[in-house]
């Protein structure tokens, strides 16, 4: 059957950059094994496939596969699909106002809304639908800096420590020393294990405190071998566990807080990615992560 589908970039206002995604309409008809198939033909960090709602009051159901295998939340698809569909479906609305998109993805519904300023891209955001957890610490200092080809004073800044969170989607984060530090990574996938624990190739997020840009906040690189993606442009769904480990290590004050995350520029696709907390009582109450998205191409697929 032949199937439509756009390619968009996520976490980005121009074209060619941030972290491609592939989105395939009226996906009616697919089983898991087939939407895995084509995510390995697309071959991108995510492919994801839109189905009617189970409840009609919300806009689509998604399913989002890696070139792996499938996730229950993304943060780059979850952005991009909510664009999408705000231009597809009110083109003329979002020209005067923000359009509210409510996606039923696989942690539960995902509440976004989209908003087109002129001249500007179209921007997505989102509330996170489960707020961040820590789950465990990693192995040890040495163990982690043998996994990423650095020294142990290579690892940590600040409070922030080596821990394993979740927002829906577990990650190692590992805090790097220093900008020039996380430049320098090359994996050695023969000690992922004793650094990472047992999940096979686990998802990792480095981050440091060193941005190129003194108006943003932390960058980052990730890897996900065991996905499929040897190195994410830009990932929404680390971002948004990250607010676990700012929370648990840096302590915010009551109230709104904003942090832009630069991720993807040692490979070439440059990409900001936006997160919220609001903080009340010394507790992370909502948590949101937003960016640009831009649609790149579209075309037909035999699936």
């Amino acid at each position: 059957m032949r199937r439509k589908f756009y390619t968009l970039d996520v976490f980005t206002e121009a074209a060619l950059a941030g972290n491609a995604l592939a989105v395939v309409l009226d996906c009616d008809g697919l089983d898991a094994a087939r939407m895995q198939a084509i995510a390995r033909e697309f071959n991108l960090s995510e492919t994801v496939f839109l189905l009617p709602p189970r409840d009609p009051v919300n806009t689509a159901r998604a399913r989002i596969f890696t070139p792996g295998l499938e996730l229950p939340f993304a943060g780059h698809p979850t952005v991009g699909t909510a664009v999408l569909l705000a231009e597809l479906r009110a083109p003329e609305m979002l020209l005067r106002q923000d359009v509210a998109i409510v996606i039923e993805e696989g942690v539960g519904n995902v509440n976004c809304t989209v908003r087109h300023l002129k001249n500007s891209a179209a921007r997505g955001s989102f509330l996170l639908p489960r707020l961040p957890e820590y789950l465990d610490r990693l192995g040890t200092t040495e163990a982690i800096a043998a996994a990423l080809g650095l020294a142990p004073a290579d690892i940590g800044f600040g409070r922030h420590q080596p821990a394993r969170l979740s927002a829906g989607v577990a990650f190692a984060f590992v805090p790097a020393a220093s900008r020039e530090a996380v430049r320098r990574i090359r994996l050695d996938l023969g000690q992922w294990q004793a650094a990472f624990g047992k999940q096979e190739l686990a998802p990792v997020f480095v981050y440091c405190s060193e941005p190129l840009d003194d108006s943003r906040h932390f960058h980052a690189r990730m890897f996900a071998p065991g996905m499929g993606v040897s190195e994410d442009p830009a990932t929404g769904s680390a971002a948004a566990a990250l607010s676990g480990a700012i929370m648990r290590f840096d302590r915010p004050a009551d109230g709104d807080h904003t942090f832009v995350i630069e991720q993807g520029f040692e490979i070439g696709r440059p990409s900001l990615i936006t997160l919220g907390l609001e903080v009340s009582g010394g507790n992370l109450v909502s948590a949101s992560i937003g960016g640009s998205a831009v649609i790149v191409a579209q075309g037909i697929i035999e699936a």
